[in-house]
């Protein structure tokens, strides 16, 4: 049953976001129109779009993947002329005229919210006028509200500008005030995933606890990736994109960390690293989270059953549904397109090892030296904690375009 109070939900671009968001919506039904724009036009006649929308190469067939394996098939009602179809009982209008944002015909269609999903427009700082097109052209084209589905890229020292926010559902999607925001980042699939193993220890421990932390996520491939080995552009700084995906582990980069500070401000203070690589697989990641913390004296220590219970717990007290926890033994492709969830705990795998730091107090910044002199022994140890905690996330429909679409949804009720 649609609820969306007439609302248009527009989409640009119609890549693995864009076209699983159209999935996701068809199934939820929140709006009752969705307008998509291509840009362009594909392949030989606009059954060559149907044909792309209703199949893909991870999830399987739309109508299957709605309805299981007797589903009756969900596209109906397909007007070439019109560039109209229905897809599940949702109206799906098709725009392959222009490729700039503020070119695209919004307001001719009544689109107030437009998701970005091209992953070409995350400069807020543009103009709209701006010559290779900017995420501000939605706003000018009749848009009020513009999500991307990728963190923001401002060039070094630029501002943000105050009508724009990044934020993660179950996180922090509170800091989105509508009165002002009108440019919303959804972050990364890597950064909520991430976020969401954070909180919880951060909640328990407090930020005064954890000395330092680091992640590596071990990410399926994506668009950026090369089939086969190709040679690189002019000026091209990192060779390994031009490698094959089908038979390599890639080194990469990521920008949870930083994004990550934008959703929980807390973290800017901890030294946190980052680290990527990519895998010959479609979907479905994993983060290894190392988290270093203090032990404290006369407290519990710090142990893997403590680790995996904070989980439990927050799992409990969360009735969102975006982090689970798990004592069952996963590989990637279980957690493909369920559950709907941001984060999958993988508990059985959670280990933790404790020992001793020595620490020369000479080194120690703050500590007058009349003090430093008074002391005899000015070597100290703390005791230190290292957790290891696993989260698997499915980097395209079960985690990341759910958590799209419930940001999408909750920006259009706060519009009523």
């Amino acid at each position: 049953m649609n609820t969306g109070n007439g609302i248009t939900l527009g989409i640009n671009g119609l890549g693995r976001i864009g076209k699983l968001s159209l999935w996701h919506h068809a199934g939820r039904k929140y709006f009752d129109t969705i307008v998509i724009n291509i840009g362009r036009d594909v392949g030989k006649s606009f059954q060559d779009i149907i044909h792309y929308i209703e199949r893909d190469s991870t999830y399987g067939r739309l109508d299957s993947f709605l309805y299981g394996h007797q589903a009756e098939p969900v596209i109906s009602d397909v007007d070439e002329a019109a560039g109209s179809l229905d897809v599940n009982g949702v109206k799906v209008k098709i725009l392959r005229d222009n490729r700039n944002p503020k070119d695209i015909a919004w307001a001719k269609h009544d689109a107030k919210i437009v998701v970005d999903t091209t992953g070409q427009f995350l400069d807020p700082s543009l103009e709209a006028s701006a010559p290779k097109g900017s995420i501000r052209g939605h706003i000018e084209a009749g848009a009020q509200k513009v999500i991307a589905s990728a963190p923001f890229k401002l060039k070094e020292g630029v501002k943000i500008p105050e009508d724009t926010v990044t934020t993660v559902m179950g996180i922090n999607d509170g800091d989105y005030d509508p009165l002002r925001h009108n440019i919303i980042s959804n972050a990364s699939c890597t950064t909520t995933c991430l976020s969401h193993m954070i909180k919880p220890l951060l909640d328990y421990f407090g930020i005064e606890r954890i000395l330092s932390a680091s992640m590596a996520t071990v990410h399926a491939a994506t668009g950026s990736q090369q089939v086969l080995d190709r040679l690189p552009k002019t000026n091209a700084m990192d060779l390994r994109k031009n490698r094959s995906i089908l038979n390599n582990i890639i080194l990469t980069t990521t920008g949870a960390a930083k994004a990550l500070q934008l959703v929980i401000p807390e973290m800017a203070t901890v030294g946190f690293i980052a680290e990527s690589v990519r895998i010959p697989t479609s979907t479905g990641s994993l983060i290894i989270l190392v988290m270093n913390f203090q032990e404290e004296l006369n407290k519990k220590p710090i142990r893997r059953e403590m680790v995996n219970s904070i989980y439990e717990n927050a799992v409990k007290a969360n009735t969102n549904g975006y982090l689970m926890y798990t004592d069952k033994q996963n590989v990637s492709s279980d957690i493909i397109g369920t559950p709907r969830a941001a984060a999958v705990i993988e508990g059985h795998e959670t280990h933790s090892r404790t020992g001793a730091i020595n620490i020369n107090l000479e080194h120690v910044r703050g500590i007058d030296k009349n003090i430093l002199d008074m002391i005899k022994n000015q070597v100290t140890s703390i005791q230190v904690t290292q957790t290891v905690i696993y989260g698997w996330y499915d980097n395209e429909m079960a985690s990341y375009v759910n958590m799209l679409g419930d940001r999408t949804v909750s920006i259009a009720e706060a519009m009523h």
